[in-house]
Parts: C-alpha cells; sequence; structure tokens
C-alpha cells in the first residue's frame, strides 16, 4: 500500500503543481484531465497506468505512447501531453533548440543504453565502427552515448552511418542484419540480448544522464481554458 502511493505521488505532485495554478472555466474547480505519456523506458509510467493509480485518485487521464525522449519532447511541444518523460540529455537539446519545458521531477540515474552488436558480429571495438551501419534514435540518451563512445575511440558521427530509427525499430534492424550495430536502450537492449544472444559492445554508466519528467512551462489545461501560469527557468 505505501509503495503504491509512492508511486502515485509521484504523478500526482506534478499534476498538483500545475492544476493548483490555473481553474476551471468557472474559475472554481481545477480540471483533472491530464494527459500523460507512458513509455516502456519509463517503468514507473507502466506501473501507474495499469494498476490505473491516477484514476483511482480522481483523475481523467489521456495516455499517450512516447516511442523515446523524442516523442515526448514532440508531444509536450505539440501541446499532445501535459507531463512527458526524457532522458536528462534530450530535455537538454529540447530547451536548447527553444521547446519551452520545465523539469518537475528528476526520478533516476539508470544505466539503460549500450552499444550492442549481434551475436556473430566480427567488431570486437568501437574502433572497429568505422564505416558501419548504427541504428539510433536521434535526440535520445543512446544518440549521445553513441557520440561519447565513439569520441574513446578517436571517430567522428562523419566516421559512420547512422540510421535514425527509434528505439524499438532499432532493435528489429539489428535482429534483421540490416545494421552492423545499435546504440540501444533497456528495456528492448536486455530482451535482444536475453533472446537473441547479441552482445554489449561498449556500456558506461558515465555516458548516461539522469530520467525526469517534463510538462511545458506554463502549463496550459486545454479542458479548464487556463491560460499560461508563469515562465519559470529550468
Amino acid at each position: 500500500m505505501a509503495k503504491s502511493r509512492y508511486l502515485t505521488a509521484i504523478f500526482i505532485a506534478a499534476s498538483v503543481t500545475a492544476v493548483a495554478a490555473c481553474g476551471s472555466n468557472t474559475g472554481t474547480t481545477a480540471t483533472k484531465d491530464i494527459h500523460l505519456d507512458y513509455a516502456y523506458y519509463n517503468p514507473l509510467s507502466l506501473v501507474v497506468r495499469d494498476q490505473h493509480l491516477l484514476e483511482n485518485h480522481g483523475y481523467n487521464v489521456t495516455w499517450v505512447l512516447s516511442a523515446g525522449s523524442n516523442k515526448a519532447n514532440e508531444g509536450l511541444r505539440l501541446s499532445a501531453l501535459d507531463f512527458g518523460s526524457t532522458a536528462g540529455s534530450a530535455a537538454l537539446v529540447a530547451r536548447a533548440n527553444g521547446t519551452p519545458i520545465k523539469i518537475i521531477d528528476v526520478y533516476s540515474k539508470p544505466e539503460w543504453t549500450a552499444l550492442v552488436v549481434g551475436k556473430n558480429s566480427t567488431i570486437n571495438s568501437v574502433a572497429d565502427l568505422k564505416g558501419k551501419k548504427i541504428a539510433v534514435t536521434k535526440g535520445t540518451d543512446p544518440y549521445f552515448f553513441l557520440l561519447q563512445s565513439l569520441a574513446t575511440a578517436g571517430l567522428s558521427p562523419a566516421d559512420v552511418e547512422s540510421i535514425n530509427l527509434q528505439h524499438a525499430d532499432g532493435k528489429t534492424a539489428l535482429e534483421r542484419g540490416d545494421i552492423d550495430a545499435w546504440s540501444g536502450l533497456d528495456p528492448f537492449m536486455a530482451q535482444t540480448i536475453q533472446q537473441q544472444g547479441f552482445a554489449l559492445l561498449i556500456s558506461q554508466p558515465r555516458f548516461q544522464l539522469l530520467w525526469r519528467i517534463e510538462r511545458p512551462r506554463g502549463l496550459q489545461f486545454r479542458a479548464s481554458g487556463c491560460r499560461a501560469v508563469g515562465s519559470q527557468q529550468l
């Protein structure tokens, strides 16, 4: 029971912060309509969605699947999401590119990305990636992990052929043999290692940033007709 309350509190605390700042059209009742993402790289969101923890507290939740941090940030930018889950590097890039988001919670610092090669691959080191095809989702932690990994071998992005695929599609491409390596993300990465016998080429915790929950800066709830409530900075 305590764990259930804790999981719910993480999301509700974020929701109440925004909801309290604006009322409904009548000015008397704050909206409980929330557009929230769930993602396979965010296990917490899967638990909250599966067990209806927010709905059990009276919230009307529209759940939207985020295939990657880039999609979560896209949802926030297009006002399709009120709250989105993303990696730290993706949040930084989104802010640098002018997306008006605010980080409201830092949930964890996971070790969730690595470079993966096939079971019978002849690639034995990062240096061997030169001239190879690598699947990666640009604008996400695996992409920045790839850049830092290449740098350890004196390679630049121009030395490899980056194939921009969402995380699940990168896994499929590696399994089909369409690419030479994949800058992957759990749980897809763990799944293919366990089921296909694929190997980690490099896993470096210090290259991985924090996982965050975000909302648009000056959040507006469409159902309540609220206007911007501030311009707080990151």
